[in-house]
C-alpha cells in the first residue's frame, strides 16, 4: 500500500488539526459547562454513572483542575501530531502520542453529558482510535487501515442518506432546502444568500445530497480511479455545506475521512518524499488482522440500525466509542425559534421595566447582527439553546442553571456569551422571551440593514429572581 503513504500523511495531519480545534474548546468552555459551577457538573454525574457505562479518566479526579490540565496537554500533544514529529520517531512514539490523544479525548466525551452529546464526538473518538494503528513515516501504510476508515466515512454518509429518505417527507418532495439554510442550528454569514436561491436550485441541491450520500458510498470501495473520485465529490459536497452552514468540525472530520480514499497520484504535488526503504512490520500487520476482526464484529449492531426502518440518528453500541452509527437531519424545522434572556435591576418587575438582552457568541440575537463564521469550533451552549427552543418551555435542567449563573454574575458563565449588558452588578431579575425569527427578504435587507425579522411569541420563562430560580 505504498501507493497511499502521502494520503496516510495528510491524513494524520488533518486529524491532527480537528483534534487541535476539539481541545482548545474543551480549554475554553468545559469548565464553564461541565465544571463544579458549571450547567451539568461533572461530579455528581460521576457519582450516579459506573465507571463501565462510560469510562473516563475524570471519575479519577472530577475537579476543574483536572479538566483544563487535560485539555491543555490535548491541545499540546494535537500540536505535536500536527508537526508529525512522532511518526519519524517510530512506529511506537506515533502510537503513543495517537493513544493519548483518543483516551483525552474519550474522557471528556464520556463524562460531558448534553453537552458533548453529538453525532462528531464519537465520530473523532472513532477516527482517532484507528489512527493509533497509523504506523510510522517509514512503514508502509496497511491496507486494512484504508478500508477501515473507508469503512466509517461509509457508515457517515450512507447513514445520514438513509435517514433522511426514512425521515421528513421534505427530502422526498425536494423542498427541505427551502427551509434548512434559515433554520439549521447556527446560520454563519452565507446562509441568507443560500436560504434566497431560487426553488429549483434547492430542489436541484436536495437531488445532489442524495446522490452523494446514498449512491456515492458504494463507489468508496471501488478500485481506482473511482475510489479516488468518489472521495473528491464527497469533498465538494461538503465544502457546500461548510461555506453555507455552522456545523461544528462534522463537515471537515469528513472531509479529513475521505483522504484515505485518494492515491498518491492525486497527492504527489505534496511538498514531500516518502522513504526510499519503505518497511512492513510482521507484528504490525499482524495487530491491523486482529484490528480489522473487532471492527468486523463490532460493526453488526450498526450495520442492523442501517437496515432498520426504525434507524436511529446517531449512537454509539460501545462506552468506547469504537464504531458508531450516523445521521444527521432527519427532519427540518419549518419555523425558527430563539430564546433570548434579558434581564433588569429594578426592584420589581411592571410594565414600565427595562429590558436589557444578552447576546450569544454565535446563535441569532440582534437582528440587526450578521450571522457569524465560527465553524470548526464548536459553540456548544448555542447549539443547546436551539434544541431548548424546540419546545415553547424550559425542558432541560442546565437552562435553570444558565439563568441562575446569570443572576449571580458568575463570571465563567459569562465567558459563554458574546455581551454581559450588567458588567458592574448582576440584574435582580431575568426572563426569557420566545421570539419567532426569519430571514429578511432582499428589500428588506437593503431598507434596513437587519439579517433578521423577529416577532415575540410569548414569554419561554420569568420573570424570575434568583431566590425563586431552581438550581439543578
Amino acid at each position: 500500500m505504498a501507493e497511499y503513504w502521502y494520503s496516510r500523511w495528510l491524513f494524520e495531519r488533518a486529524l491532527a488539526a480537528i483534534y487541535l480545534v476539539a481541545f482548545v474548546a474543551a480549554a475554553i468552555q468545559f469548565v464553564p459547562l461541565l465544571g463544579a459551577r458549571g450547567l451539568e457538573p461533572v461530579g455528581p454525574w460521576v457519582h450516579q454513572v459506573p465507571f463501565r457505562a462510560s469510562p473516563s479518566l475524570f471519575y479519577l479526579f472530577p475537579r476543574d483542575e483536572a479538566f483544563r490540565l487535560c485539555a491543555w496537554l490535548g491541545v499540546a500533544l494535537s500540536m505535536l501530531a500536527l508537526s508529525a514529529l512522532p511518526q519519524r520517531l517510530g512506529p511506537w512514539p506515533s502510537a503513543a502520542v495517537w493513544a493519548a490523544l483518543w483516551l483525552l479525548y474519550l474522557s471528556f466525551v464520556n463524562v460531558g453529558q448534553t453537552f458533548y452529546g453529538f453525532g462528531w464526538e464519537t465520530l473523532l473518538c472513532e477516527t482517532g482510535f484507528f489512527a493509533i494503528f497509523a504506523g510510522a513515516a517509514r512503514m508502509t501504510p496497511n491496507v486494512w487501515l484504508i478500508w477501515i476508515w473507508r469503512w466509517t466515512l461509509f457508515r457517515l454518509m450512507f447513514g445520514a442518506g438513509l435517514i433522511k429518505l426514512r425521515g421528513d417527507a421534505c427530502w422526498r418532495d425536494l423542498t427541505c432546502l427551502d427551509y434548512y439554510f434559515e433554520t439549521q442550528p447556527m446560520p454563519n454569514a452565507l446562509s441568507w444568500y443560500f436560504h434566497w436561491m431560487p426553488h429549483a436550485i434547492h430542489a436541484a441541491g436536495v437531488v445532489v445530497n442524495h446522490i452523494v450520500e446514498v449512491l456515492v458510498p458504494f463507489a468508496y470501495f471501488a478500485p481506482q480511479p473511482v475510489a479516488s473520485i468518489a472521495g473528491i465529490v464527497t469533498i465538494l459536497f461538503q465544502g457546500v455545506l461548510i461555506v453555507s452552514g455552522n456545523l461544528s468540525w462534522l463537515n471537515w472530520l469528513t472531509i479529513v475521512l475521505c483522504i484515505p480514499l485518494i492515491d498518491d497520484r492525486w497527492l504527489s504535488w505534496l511538498p514531500l518524499h516518502p522513504p526510499a526503504d519503505l518497511s512492513t512490520v510482521p507484528a504490525y500487520s499482524v495487530t491491523l488482522y486482529i484490528v480489522a476482526a473487532g471492527v468486523a464484529l463490532l460493526s453488526i449492531g450498526p450495520v442492523m440500525n442501517m437496515l432498520s426502518p426504525r434507524q436511529m440518528m446517531n449512537a454509539s453500541f460501545d462506552p468506547l466509542h469504537l464504531v458508531n452509527t450516523y445521521g444527521a437531519f432527519g427532519s427540518i424545522t419549518r419555523e425558527r425559534y430563539e430564546i433570548v434572556i434579558e434581564g433588569t435591576h429594578d426592584a420589581a418587575v411592571g410594565d414600565s421595566t427595562q429590558w436589557r438582552e444578552y447576546e450569544f457568541k454565535g446563535k441569532p440575537g440582534d437582528p440587526g447582527r450578521r450571522p457569524p463564521q465560527v465553524a470548526p469550533y464548536h459553540l456548544r451552549l448555542d447549539w443547546l439553546m436551539w434544541f431548548e427552543a424546540m419546545a415553547p418551555s424550559p425542558q432541560s435542567p442546565w437552562f435553570f442553571n444558565l439563568l441562575a449563573s446569570l443572576l449571580q454574575g458568575d463570571r465563567s458563565a459569562l465567558s459563554l456569551l458574546r455581551t454581559n449588558p450588567f458588567a458592574d452588578a448582576p440584574p435582580r431579575f431575568l426572563r426569557a422571551q420566545y421570539y419567532r425569527y426569519r430571514f429578511t427578504t432582499p428589500d428588506e435587507h437593503r431598507a434596513t440593514g437587519r439579517w433578521w425579522d423577529r416577532q415575540l411569541v410569548g414569554t419561554f420563562y420569568g420573570p424570575v429572581a434568583l431566590a425563586a430560580v431552581r438550581r439543578n
